[in-house]
């Protein structure tokens, strides 16, 4: 998959809300955390666990979370 975003950092999933349409994911960084917003649809297409390693690709006020 392509993207315009050329800021990327890898963090680890640390917590999932999910929500009936949104859901919120929360990442360590370290030494800070980091959270996405993003579709449950998404969420579940994803498979995102606690624990996973992800990049997070940052454009914006947006933050992509790419599971590889």
């Amino acid at each position: 998959m392509k993207y315009g975003a050329r800021n990327m950092v890898v963090g680890e999933v640390k917590s999932v809300q999910k929500g009936d349409i949104m859901s919120l994911v929360k990442f360590d960084v370290a030494p800070c955390e980091m959270a996405s917003v993003l579709t449950t649809e998404s969420l579940e297409e994803m498979d995102l666990q606690v624990g996973d390693k992800v990049s997070l690709v940052v454009k914006a006020v947006n933050v992509l979370p790419v599971k590889e």
